[in-house]
């Protein structure tokens, strides 16, 4: 694993990608659940959880060296949340 990911170019870029598509995977699955769980049905803070994955990506190229990923990645958690803010509120 740590090969593949030293195979990666420390780009913003990169992580940009990674921390936009990683939530938006894990935010279909989360939504799935609140749609097909009688007791989740209200529990839109689940997606705080696939935002939150950010972090431990993010800590996880900075600790590898990546530090443009895990900034990109940052970045992206910012976008997310801002996302969610405009869910909550709207």
């Amino acid at each position: 694993m740590i090969e593949q990911i030293s195979k990666f170019k420390d780009s913003v870029w990169i992580g940009l990608a990674i921390g936009l598509l990683v939530p938006a995977i894990l935010s279909v699955i989360v939504w799935y659940i609140i749609n097909h769980v009688f007791y989740l049905a209200k529990a839109d803070l689940l997606y705080i959880g696939a935002i939150a994955i950010n972090a431990y990506s993010m800590q996880y190229f900075f600790k590898h060296y990546k530090e443009n990923i895990g900034r990109g990645i940052l970045a992206a958690t910012f976008v997310c949340a801002f996302i969610f803010f405009y869910y909550k509120v709207f």
